[in-house]
């Protein structure tokens, strides 16, 4: 770790340095529509976020499409190389930098899929940033999305799911909605893992449960895992888990728990697209 004249703080980590970025890139522009930028420009523009971290990934890719995540994410495989999703770089403690490949979502994978307004959700693509949804919802339906950091109209829905965000108004949130952070208003993901294990998770009765695990394949390996995890430590969770609305920060494991649906979605954040409550 070294520390620059402006006070920010710069890590590497180990193995990169061995990465055939020229040949990785080409193999990217190959695969996919969207951007591949690995010049030094653009590794420049994509190496700080609001912190004062400063870590010159990789390259970076702005994928168009869900194909061409997965796409990109097995080439990163084939290479070795790490991988970062990114929406708005408002993070303040790093998240958006790493000497990584960046994907950078807000470009082009940034749709608004669906709003339902009798169930009071919609379907987006992570990209999206939360004023387009809000400001839709509202003008289409009177409809809102809680959660709302003071970067509302340039954050991403989600860099808020990576962050677990809330905002000035969670506590309305809290009391007057399905509560106060990104998670508690998270219906459905379809996540992809870096091993290239695509599906979507939510909430999960015990019949669904033991249907996946009983189906075996790496979603079933991913679940059983999950449900040993919760087996084992569900009382020390139930007694010892923070109950206070704002947190924010680790795996939300009490989400596992049967009384809570077992919610795949919430209990960690990794998406393509996700559903969620205006």
């Amino acid at each position: 770790m070294k520390i620059d004249t402006i006070g920010r703080t710069h890590l590497k980590p180990e193995g990169v340095e061995n990465i055939n970025a020229n040949a990785l890139a080409r193999r990217l522009k190959k695969r996919i529509t969207g951007e591949v930028r690995f010049d030094d420009g653009s590794r420049a523009l994509y190496a700080t976020d609001s912190s004062n971290y400063h870590q010159v990934p990789i390259g970076v890719v702005l994928p168009k499409s869900a194909d061409d995540v997965v796409e990109t994410l097995a080439a990163c495989r084939e290479f070795g190389a790490p991988i970062l999703s990114r929406g708005g770089g408002t993070s303040l403690a790093g998240q958006c930098c790493n000497v990584a490949v960046v994907m950078d979502m807000s470009k082009y994978f940034n749709r608004i899929l669906e709003i339902n307004p009798s169930g009071k959700f919609a379907r987006i693509q992570p990209g999206v940033v939360l004023d387009h949804l809000r400001d839709q919802a509202k003008a289409q339906y009177g409809l809102t999305f809680g959660p709302d950091p003071s970067t509302h109209n340039h954050c991403t829905l989600g860099g808020m799911l990576g962050n677990n965000s809330c905002g000035v108004h969670s506590v309305m949130t809290q009391f007057y909605g399905p509560g106060s952070r990104t998670s508690d208003n998270v219906e459905e993901l379809e996540i992809l893992t870096y091993d290239g294990c695509r599906m979507r998770v939510g909430k999960t009765s015990d019949e669904e449960l033991a249907q996946i695990i009983s189906a075996g394949g790496r979603r079933g390996e991913i679940y059983a895992r999950l449900k040993k995890l919760r087996d084992t430590y569900a009382d020390l969770i139930r007694a010892r888990y923070p109950d206070i609305p704002r947190r924010v920060s680790g795996y939300n494991l009490d989400d596992l728990l049967p009384e809570n649906g077992f919610n795949g979605a919430r209990v960690g954040r990794l998406g393509i697209h996700a559903g969620h409550n205006p």
